[in-house]
C-alpha cells in the first residue's frame, strides 16, 4: 500500500495508520485515496493507493480555500454571534461565506476587525475534527446552536449520515476534505462584503456574503493582491467608460448594452475579419429573425427546459410569438427548406445573430454577463463519416482566429457522456471520438470531464488565458443528437435513403460582447494597431498649420489607415494627454517646421517621440507593424 508524496516518492503504509502520522512533506494538504478527497487524518484501509496533494494542484487549492471559508465563518461567529450560518465554498479565487444578520450589513471596519479576528484564529493553530453523525442527531445539534440554515440543509438531504468539522469552539455542516490545523493558513485577507440572496432566490431572505483569499505564504498573497489590483486597472467597465466604447442607461434596461462610434469600430473590424475567415472555409452566411413563433421554441424544447431564461411571450393576431434565445432553431429551418443529398454536405451556414435572454440582475456584469448579444453563430450539418474531418477544421478556424487577437495560452476540456442522454451510445462514442482524435491531430492536450457534456451530445471546450492568467471560455464545439430528431433533419444517401444528419454547434468567440470584455481586458485598453478605432490622430500645433494637416490626413486616410484630426483650439499639452489617455496608438504633430520640410513629428503611445519623419516613412512604418502583428 503505496503513499505517494509530491516528488513522486513512493513511501510504505499499513492499513490502520492516519495518513497525517506517515507524511514528511510540509507542502501536503489533502489525499487522493483510491480516487476519493480525504482529510489527512483519514486512516488507512486495506488496498488503498494514497497520493498527497499540494496547493498546486486544483483539488488542494479548494480544500485550502474551503478550511479558510470555515475560519473566516469562526471570526464572524466570535465577533457577531447572532450571525446565522448558510454556506461557504470555494470558488475559482478564494472563497466566500454567507450569513444572515436580519437588517444589518457589513461595514469597513468590521470587515477590518474580522480580518484580524479570522487572523487571531490561525494563530491559534487549532486541530480540526471531521466526525459521522446520524442525520437526526445533526439536526438536533444545529437546531440547539440556532443555526436554522443549516437545519434546513440537513432536513433535504438524503443521506442517513453526515459530517460536521470542529475547530476549537465551532462547528459547521461540511462534507470536506479539509486541512489538518487551522495554522496551515499563513496568509489570509477579506476582500469584499456585498448583498447575496439565500440559495439565489430573489424572494428568499438577504444574506451579507464576505470574499477571501488565502494562501500558504505572504509571498504568493502579495502577488495575488497586486495582480488584483492590475485587473482593477484593466477592468473593462472602467476603460469602456475612459476610451468611450459602450454605456449602459437605466432608459435603456439593464444588460442591454448601446455601442458607441469608436467601441462599434472595433465591433465591425471584428466582425470584418471573421465573415472573410469564414468564406474562406467554405461557411455560407445566412440572417434569420429576431422573433419566432411559440410553436418552433415548442419542438426545440425551450418552453419546456429554457423557459425561465426567454424573455415573455408577446401575442399578434391571436398568435404567441418569443425572442430569440438561440439561433440553431431557425438555422434548421433553412436546412428543412428542401430535400438535403448526401452530395451537399457538409452544410455550414454561419450567422452573428443577436439573442435575449433574461439573467438576473444580480449576475449582470458589464459586457460578461449581459441580456442582449450576438453570437459568431455556425452550425454544421454533416454525415457520421465527415464529423471528424469538419472538429478538425473547426479546431483549426478557431486556433488561428484567437491566436489573431493576441490570445494563444489555451486550455481544451472535452465532456463526455452524462447519466441522462439522448441517442445512441454509438452516435455519443462516435463523436466522442471524433472530439479526441481531432484534439489529438490539431496537436491539442486536452483534458477528458466525464460525464459532463448535455443531455443532447458531447462537446470540446477551448478555454484561454488571458495577459493576467485568468481564464475565459471562448470556444464551444457542441454536438447536438436531439434537435435533428426533433426537427427530423434527414439527408438522402446514394442508396436513395433517408439518413439522419449529425448536427454540430460551435461558436468561436462566443458573444461579441463579452469577447470585447475580454480584449479590454487583455489589452489593458491598448489595443494593437489593427484594431485601434482611430490609428492616428493628427495634432497642427496652431490653426495657421491645419491646411497641412488636412493633406496630412487626408494622404493617410487614402493609403487605408484610420485617421483622426484634430481641429480643436485647445492647448497642445492637454490634447496630447487626452489622446495619450484615448490610447491611440500614434500622433503626429505638426507645425511650421514639419511644414516646410514636409514632415511630421511622431508619438508612439506609450513610448513618447519618436523623431521625425516623412509621411512617406511613417506610412511604411504603419504597414510594417500591420504585417507583423
Amino acid at each position: 500500500m503505496p503513499i505517494i508524496e509530491p516528488s513522486g516518492e513512493q513511501k510504505p503504509a499499513k492499513p490502520g495508520q492516519r495518513i497525517l502520522d506517515l507524511i514528511e512533506s510540509p507542502e501536503a494538504l489533502v489525499a487522493e485515496v483510491n480516487g476519493r478527497l480525504v482529510d489527512l487524518s483519514y486512516r488507512l484501509q486495506d488496498d488503498e493507493e494514497v497520493r498527497l496533494l499540494t496547493f498546486e494542484t486544483p483539488q488542494g487549492r479548494e480544500t485550502f480555500w474551503h478550511t479558510a471559508s470555515h475560519i473566516l465563518a469562526q471570526a464572524v461567529k466570535e465577533f457577531f454571534p447572532h450571525a446565522k450560518l448558510t454556506i461557504g465554498p470555494p470558488i475559482e479565487q478564494g472563497f466566500y461565506y454567507d450569513f444572515y444578520l436580519g437588517d444589518q450589513t457589513f461595514s469597513p471596519e468590521d470587515l477590518e476587525a474580522i480580518e484580524a479576528k479570522a487572523k487571531e484564529i490561525i494563530q491559534r493553530d487549532l486541530e480540526i475534527v471531521r466526525e459521522e453523525l446520524p442525520k437526526e442527531e445533526a439536526i438536533r445539534l444545529f437546531k440547539d446552536l440556532n443555526e436554522p440554515f443549516k437545519v434546513e440543509l440537513l432536513q433535504e438531504m438524503d443521506e442517513d449520515v453526515v459530517s460536521v468539522y470542529r475547530q476549537g469552539s465551532f462547528v459547521d455542516l461540511c462534507r470536506g476534505p479539509h486541512l489538518p490545523r487551522t495554522g496551515y493558513v499563513r496568509a489570509f485577507k477579506v476582500l469584499s462584503a456585498s448583498a447575496a440572496y439565500w440559495r439565489g432566490d430573489e424572494r428568499g431572505p438577504v444574506l451579507q456574503r464576505i470574499y477571501g483569499i488565502a494562501f500558504p505564504t505572504e509571498e504568493a498573497l502579495e502577488e495575488y493582491l497586486h495582480r488584483l489590483e492590475e485587473a482593477k486597472r484593466r477592468d473593462h467597465r472602467t476603460l469602456g467608460k475612459q476610451l468611450d466604447l459602450f454605456s449602459f442607461t437605466p432608459e435603456v434596461g439593464p444588460g442591454l448594452v448601446l455601442w458607441h462610434p469608436r467601441g462599434a469600430l472595433i465591433r465591425r473590424i471584428i466582425e470584418d475579419f471573421l465573415f472573410q475567415e469564414h468564406l474562406k472555409r467554405g461557411y455560407q452566411p445566412v440572417y434569420t429573425p429576431h422573433v419566432g413563433r411559440a410553436v418552433l421554441w415548442q419542438t426545440s424544447g425551450h418552453l419546456d427546459f429554457y423557459r425561465e431564461n426567454m424573455y415573455p411571450s408577446m401575442e399578434l393576431e391571436n398568435e404567441e410569438y418569443f425572442v430569440k434565445p438561440m439561433n440553431c432553431p431557425f438555422h434548421i429551418q433553412i436546412y428543412k427548406s428542401k430535400l438535403r443529398s448526401y452530395r451537399e454536405l457538409p452544410i455550414r451556414y454561419m450567422e452573428f445573430g443577436t439573442v435575449y435572454r433574461f439573467e438576473r440582475s444580480g449576475v449582470l456584469h458589464g459586457l460578461t454577463r449581459v441580456r442582449g448579444f450576438t453570437q459568431d453563430d455556425a452550425h454544421i450539418f454533416a454525415t457520421p463519416e465527415q464529423v471528424e474531418d469538419e472538429i478538425i477544421g473547426v479546431i483549426d478556424l478557431a486556433l488561428f482566429v484567437l491566436k489573431r487577437f493576441g490570445l494563444e495560452n489555451f486550455e481544451v476540456f472535452i465532456s463526455t457522456r452524462p447519466e441522462k442522454y439522448v441517442g445512441t451510445p454509438e452516435m455519443w462514442d462516435l463523436a466522442t471520438r471524433a472530439l479526441i482524435q481531432a484534439a489529438e491531430k490539431s496537436g491539442l492536450s486536452y483534458e477528458i470531464e466525464e460525464g459532463e457534456g448535455a443531455f443532447y451530445g458531447p462537446k470540446i471546450d477551448l478555454t484561454i488565458r488571458d495577459a493576467l492568467g485568468r481564464p475565459w471560455q471562448c470556444t464551444t464545439i457542441q454536438f447536438d443528437f436531439n434537435l435533428p430528431e426533433k426537427f427530423n433533419l434527414v439527408f438522402r444517401d446514394s442508396e436513395g435513403k433517408d439518413r439522419r444528419p449529425i448536427m454540430i454547434h460551435r461558436a468561436l468567440i462566443g458573444a461579441f460582447e463579452r469577447f470585447f470584455g475580454l480584449l479590454i481586458e487583455h489589452y489593458a485598453g491598448n489595443f494593437p494597431l489593427w484594431l485601434a478605432p482611430e490609428q492616428v490622430v493628427v495634432i497642427p500645433i496652431s490653426e495657421k498649420f491645419l491646411t497641412y494637416a488636412e493633406n496630412v490626413t487626408q494622404k493617410l486616410q487614402g493609403a487605408g489607415f484610420r485617421v483622426l484630426l484634430d481641429r480643436r483650439s485647445e492647448k497642445m499639452g492637454y490634447k496630447i494627454r487626452e489622446h495619450e489617455m484615448q490610447k491611440v496608438p500614434y500622433m503626429l504633430i505638426v507645425g511650421k517646421r514639419e511644414q516646410e520640410s514636409g514632415t511630421v513629428s511622431v508619438r508612439k503611445h506609450g513610448v513618447g517621440d519618436m523623431g521625425t519623419m516623412t509621411v512617406e516613412e511613417f506610412q511604411s512604418h504603419l504597414q510594417e507593424e500591420l504585417q507583423s502583428s
